[in-house]
């Protein structure tokens, strides 16, 4: 008879708050509850629709495939990637992000940027090794970093400057066994934009500690009010930044899987572990052979689709801005970019933003996720909301939400100030 199969104990560290509460909605959900999702930053759910210039690229290449033309994309592609899609992210990079010396060679295609982050923990940290990651911030980081055997180092942002970084903070948190240090600009899941000085500082800071700067960069088209975003390896002399950037957020096709990381190594002391992510990148052969066909004209395109996902955006933000900050007990910052918000909620001491989250969901079926699967302050409670689905859906989620949170405070016998 056979023994029980034990998982590695490195598995028991993985958490992703924002699909680990869909187990919970679907138990829900099976029992007859209607349920409504703001948990997942998935635009195609909603009323935003991939370009079909894009969706054709694909549809015609597949097509072709089966008719065996000569260009078959049933096969294996290069490990890197095709190479019409390197040169594409490498213009790309050089012209409109403004990171210069970059060429093909100095990008690799991915199944999502999620690929190319994880691609990217796994070449650089050794057991006891650790990276620092933004407080809130995306929690694949988090998830993955413990699956290499490194250590989590997470660093606060300030929410009373509008989430920007704290250096004070960064260096309390920096030490001999940091590799790393995680930008994710714009921020998941605050929505904020770090301004130009931050950047700099932030490349000041890593010059002084030799780390990797990894820029987690996959909004930089979704920006509201007129802002502007700035690149930080554009702003680097001689710090190494790698930047990961895709299509599933600013071209709607998040399930197409297409991304990829841009090297930037102007001091040359990244090659021994830019081979070490080749090797990886050929264990386990290509990405996504047909899609790769379309980055190149995604990015060379004119961004016909953007004016309108981001004017739906913005008044999806402010309803999301102005609807929770009329409940007591809640304060949100105003996002700048993305399609996120992290507002804050006060509860009593013995109480976790975790519980508050699973009591709205059942009482009302509105599906947000916990703060602390993002990170937090300490002593701070708080929910990340997507604001993508219409007008109605969201303003009806934010009377749900209001509703519940007065009868929650009354519960608990709790006054907020």
């Amino acid at each position: 008879m056979f023994k029980k199969i034990i998982p590695a104990q490195r598995t028991q560290k993985v958490t992703y708050a924002i699909r680990d509460i869909v187990i919970k909605a679907k138990q829900l959900e099976a029992r007859g509850q209607k349920i409504i999702y703001l948990n997942i930053g998935d635009p195609p759910v909603y009323d935003f629709e991939t370009p079909r210039a894009l969706r054709q690229i694909v549809i015609d290449k597949i097509l072709h495939a089966n008719a065996n033309v000569k260009s078959n994309v049933s096969t294996y592609a290069d490990s890197l990637g095709i190479a019409e899609a390197r040169e594409a992210v490498a213009h790309y990079a050089v012209e409109k992000k403004g990171i210069k010396g970059i060429t093909a060679e100095n990008v690799f295609i991915a199944n999502g940027a999620s690929e190319a982050i994880t691609l990217a923990i796994a070449a650089l940290i050794d057991p006891g090794d650790n990276i620092m990651t933004p407080s809130p911030g995306y929690p694949l980081y988090s998830g993955q970093i413990p699956v290499y055997h490194g250590e989590l180092n997470p660093y606060l942002l300030n929410e009373s400057t509008g989430w920007q970084i704290d250096f004070e903070e960064l260096e309390k948190r920096v030490n001999a066994h940091t590799r790393a240090i995680v930008v994710i600009n714009p921020n998941n899941p605050t929505g904020a934009i770090y301004n130009r000085e931050s950047l700099l500082n932030i490349i000041k800071f890593a010059r002084r500690h030799n780390l990797v700067i990894f820029a987690d960069e996959i909004y930089d088209k979704l920006l509201m009010d007129s802002k502007t975003h700035t690149s930080i390896a554009a702003l680097s002399k001689d710090v190494p930044v790698v930047t990961f950037g895709g299509l599933s957020k600013n071209y709607i096709m998040p399930g197409w899987r297409v991304g990829w990381a841009i090297f930037y190594d102007p001091s040359q002391v990244m090659t021994d572990y830019r081979k070490a992510i080749d090797k990886l990148l050929r264990a386990r052969l290509c990405a996504n052979h047909p899609q790769q066909y379309m980055v190149a004209p995604a990015l060379n395109g004119d961004d016909a689709h953007l004016p309108e996902v981001i004017r739906k955006l913005t008044i999806r933000r402010d309803i999301t801005y102005n609807m929770l900050n009329a409940i007591p007990g809640i304060s949100c910052i105003k996002p700048e970019a993305a399609f996120y918000a992290f507002p804050k909620v006060q509860l009593p001491a013995n109480l976790s933003d975790e519980q508050f989250v699973l009591e709205l969901l059942e009482e009302t079926g509105v599906l947000v996720v916990y703060g602390s699967g993002f990170g937090q302050k300490p002593g701070t409670h708080h929910f990340r909301i997507v604001f993508l689905p219409d007008e109605n859906i969201l303003s009806q989620s934010y009377t749900l939400i209001g509703e519940f949170t007065e009868r929650f405070y009354r519960k608990y016998n709790f006054k907020p100030e």
